[in-house]
């Protein structure tokens, strides 16, 4: 069974986090907004691709993911899911086909 983490920060913490990697208020509250909709629960690989199409490199978002307690293995796993699915997505934009058996 695969291993879930956990990983909590209180908002008025992450608002600090994100304004000491230079996050602007207009994208820190369209973060939060996409928290509020998701129930104030997201996937680590939704929160890093929402966090670079805000803007964060992934320097900046490396920070975030430590402060909220990630070590760095977890971090490493997380841009590699998020560069895999950038992949699958491009495939699918590049390609698309499908196959009906009959």
């Amino acid at each position: 069974m695969e291993r879930i983490d956990t990983f909590a920060i209180g908002r008025n913490e992450l608002r600090k986090v994100l304004v000491g990697v230079g996050m602007d208020e207009k994208n820190i509250l369209g973060l939060f907004s996409v928290l509020n909709k998701a129930h104030k629960h997201i996937n680590a690989i939704v929160l890093v691709t929402t966090l670079e199409r805000m803007g964060l490199d992934r320097d900046k978002s490396t920070r975030v993911l430590r402060r909220i307690g990630m070590d760095d293995v977890s971090i490493s796993n997380v841009f590699r899911m998020v560069d895999e699915s950038k992949i699958e997505a491009e495939i699918g934009k590049l390609y698309n086909a499908t196959v009906d058996l009959g």
